[in-house]
């Protein structure tokens, strides 16, 4: 779309360069406001996230194979916050891609990274909640925190290399393949044979695992719950019992409506460029659904969550700096 200035003189991202992109027009009010949005909220994606990975690290109660999922998780929405958010907002605001093809190589590379990273991570919180709640006897034997953090280690190295096998076989920066390119442009093309690659690899794979998953693990907490209330109706107390498995069906419901609700803001970005889209404000707010996405896993966590909520009082008011803090009890309310 072409932006004129009052004078009808047409701005361009780099008026020395012949091939530049035109550059779209806005008001100081405009250029303002857009800027404070993404500031903060890029700020409060990075807070929000570290909150969640200090609670983890530091509180010996927290250190679970199941949170040292949600920590991976919030790793990858920090780095969202402090890295992509930012450079991607510019790109917004701005209408031009300021940082060379180098950067944007790189960019597209760390936004591959973190987008494949999260995708593996869902899978692995559905696998966790799956032998938890339909396997509750051979949990503690099959998923250890060393086991898990070899796996979260392995999904990160394992995203790394498909993204550098993705970017550098038949993958294209840029606009090096269109007829209409203009230097100020930074995206990222694949080629058909890739893209069905990666549609497979980074959509019906993993999202019919998670949906697989998910509905045996409420197809089995339903048929507990049936057992439950016939035993308790029979006079047999069950309690113990119980208790954990409505703690387990808790975790589940929770932690599956995260992955639902990242599934759902991730999904528009893979179809935008299965349909190669070329309407850009649909990949905008395509991308910015996903970005919103990152702030607001800590919120749900906090909702569902009483001991995030007490260790996130327990940072702020910084007594995490006080002797002997890491073995508090999160799960129990505590008073200094």
């Amino acid at each position: 779309m072409a932006y004129e200035t009052e004078d009808h003189e047409t701005q361009y991202c780099f008026p020395a360069i012949n091939s530049s992109c035109i550059k779209g027009k806005r008001s100081s009010h405009e250029y303002n406001i857009m800027y404070v949005f993404f500031s903060l909220l890029s700020a409060w994606t990075v807070f929000v996230n570290l909150l969640v990975i200090i609670s983890i690290s530091h509180f010996k109660k927290l250190h679970t194979p199941t949170n040292l999922i949600i920590l991976s998780l919030a790793l990858v929405d920090l780095l969202t916050g402090l890295i992509v958010m930012p450079v991607d907002a510019i790109k917004l605001i701005e209408t031009c891609w300021y940082f060379g093809d180098t950067f944007c190589g790189l960019f597209m590379a760390i936004l591959g990274v973190l987008l494949s990273a999260s995708l593996s991570n869902l899978v692995l919180v559905a696998i966790d909640r799956y032998v938890a709640v339909c396997h509750p006897l051979q949990y503690p034997q099959k998923i250890t925190i060393t086991r898990t953090i070899r796996t979260i280690c392995l999904c990160w190295i394992c995203s790394s290399a498909y993204i550098t096998a993705l970017s550098s076989s038949n993958g294209h920066f840029n606009t090096s393949n269109k007829t209409d390119a203009c230097y100020g442009e930074c995206y990222f093309m694949l080629s058909f044979t890739w893209t069905v690659i990666d549609l497979f690899m980074s959509l019906l794979f993993p999202c019919i695992l998670i949906i697989t998953l998910y509905l045996r693990i409420f197809y089995v907490v339903h048929q507990q719950v049936k057992v439950i209330n016939a035993l308790m109706k029979g006079g047999k107390c069950v309690m113990e019992g119980s208790v954990r498995r409505k703690s387990e069906s808790k975790a589940a419901l929770t932690l599956g409506i995260i992955v639902a609700i990242h599934i759902l803001c991730w999904l528009p970005i893979y179809i935008f460029f299965l349909t190669r889209n070329t309407v850009m404000s649909s990949v905008i707010m395509n991308w910015w659904v996903y970005y919103i996405n990152s702030g607001l896993n800590p919120l749900i966590y906090a909702l569902f969550y009483p001991w995030f909520r007490r260790s996130f009082k327990h940072i702020l008011s910084l007594k995490i700096f006080q002797s002997a803090s890491s073995l508090v009890d999160i799960f129990t309310n505590y008073h200094s």
